[in-house]
């Protein structure tokens, strides 16, 4: 599909800039692993020109910062509402430089807008409280935002992770310098004109595409950057937390990676639990961090579960993500269609059965079957490395002492889903599973107004919700003597 690539450009105060080093990177179509076009690549110079017109929005007298609540709401509702305006583009360029399929992009389109609405309404109820003191003196506490807050978000839900980011960062009235990830920067390119459209100040949002080793680091050791949220691989996460400790000290949010279990009880409804787990693995070509890669199924239904989950699978359509029918597109780039084959290799090499998929579909583009594999072991790389691919791995249990074990045995701990009619075991279950988010005959369920974030190596922070507004603001504490 041809689609007009309107902004390639960085986007500083509200202007459209040149890479300061002259470099421009290419961006990729997955689905035919030919170029799209050249994007500008930021370099530390452009990020030092970024922060500088930040601070002067952020600056007191400014006009972002005087501005009334209400109108900063309005001005993030606008926004919104040029999301759900431009969504029939958006979910094209979405899909062109993501590969999901367009229905997704729209929904991804329309959750964001919903995103932005959810924090436009906390823009006046960001509040602080008094608190008891002696009868001579007056205390209170009150939030202010933070400053300059850089955002780095990844590319598997391109769009939605940058509402995720700007929508907390903006009601708590910061200023905002924005990374989107190298393979996917033109929807977030887009919204910057958005952004500018809606009507913030100069100098308030600031978007800037390039890679990770340069601009990304740039953001992470910058002195006069204050917070810093990202979200993306355990191995990043750690360097940007080493990054803002060696610069300023600068306050963290990590919303990393998950190998998240999904543990199917012998009461569950089989056709119910068949649908459901290939759900919580396969969508998004299972480039998602939630995505319920161990799948622990007890032992009087584990035969008639795989059976049920390959006939399903059999029918999932790979493909072309523009064509209605198609469920999953392609894996992002080649480095990720690669490993994840190589885990694939991996599983069957130590032992686990292959049960249907593990091959490339068609003859370009990034496009992977989506792939079963039985008699999984805790030990194997499949059952304990996030592959980030469209691969179901499926363990056998017998007590639920056991598996509940197995479940938390694990470095990650984002997400975890159960499937049973018992209630007892449903919530003793969610008390006992590591992980910040728990499903109970439901996955991957994410609502704006309910936190996510994870245990131990998927990071820590939260966001949406009330506790997401928590990263983006300081508490003061004002004593007042009475006299």
């Amino acid at each position: 599909m041809n689609i007009e690539i309107k902004y390639t450009q960085i986007f500083i105060n509200n202007e459209w800039h040149k890479a300061n080093n002259g470099k421009t990177f290419s961006v990729i179509n997955p689905s035919t692993g030919e170029e799209i076009c050249q994007v500008e690549e930021a370099s530390e110079v452009d990020v030092n020109k970024a922060v500088e017109v930040a601070r002067k929005a952020f600056n007191i007298n400014s006009p972002w910062r005087k501005l009334e609540p209400a109108t900063r709401g309005s001005l993030i509702r606008k926004f919104a509402s040029l999301l759900r305006r431009d969504i029939d583009y958006l979910s094209k360029l979405e899909t062109l430089n993501n590969g999901k399929p367009l229905e997704e992009s729209k929904g991804d389109i329309n959750l964001s807008a919903d995103c932005m609405d959810y924090y436009a309404g906390w823009v006046d109820k960001i509040t602080g409280e008094t608190i008891p003191s002696g009868h001579d003196s007056f205390i209170y506490t009150r939030h202010e935002p933070i400053g300059i807050c850089g955002q780095i978000i990844p590319w598997n839900y391109p769009i939605m992770m940058l509402a995720w980011k700007l929508g907390p960062a903006l009601a708590c009235g910061n200023v905002i310098i924005l990374k989107p990830a190298e393979q996917t920067p033109l929807t977030a390119l887009y919204c910057a004109a958005l952004i500018k459209e809606a009507g913030f100040p100069p100098g308030v949002v600031n978007i800037l595409p390039g890679d990770g080793p340069i601009c990304g680091n740039a953001i992470a050791t910058h002195k006069h950057i204050d917070k810093i949220a990202f979200t993306g691989s355990v191995e990043i996460g750690k360097k940007i937390q080493i990054a803002a400790a060696q610069s300023n000290l600068k306050r963290v949010s990590l919303e990393l990676g998950g190998k998240s279990p999904l543990i199917i009880c012998e009461d569950a409804d089989l056709d119910f639990a068949v649908n459901l787990a290939h759900r919580a693995i396969f969508t998004n070509a299972a480039q998602n961090c939630t995505a319920g890669s161990r799948t622990f199924v007890h032992t009087k239904i584990y035969d008639a579960f795989i059976a049920r989950s390959i006939e399903l699978t059999k029918k999932r359509i790979v493909g072309n993500p523009f064509d209605p029918h198609t469920k999953q597109g392609p894996q992002i780039n080649d480095s990720q269609f690669k490993k994840i084959l190589n885990y694939i290799e991996l599983g069957k090499k130590d032992g686990a059965k292959l049960e249907y998929g593990g091959e490339q579909v068609g003859d370009k583009g990034y496009f992977i079957q989506p792939t079963i594999f039985s008699d999984v072991q805790d030990h194997m790389k499949i059952a304990r490395e996030e592959i980030f691919g469209p691969v179901m791995s499926i363990l056998k249990f017998d007590s639920y002492d056991e598996v509940i074990e197995r479940a938390n045995d694990t470095c990650f701990g984002l997400g975890a889903g159960v499937i049973t009619k018992d209630l007892t075991r449903s919530l003793t279950f969610a008390q006992q599973l590591q992980a910040g988010s728990v499903w109970i005959n439901d996955y991957d369920v994410v609502c704006n107004q309910a936190p996510f974030g994870g245990y131990k190596q998927s990071g820590h922070g939260r966001e949406l919700g009330r506790y997401g507004l928590e990263e983006y603001y300081e508490v003061k504490t004002v004593v007042i003597k009475l006299i």
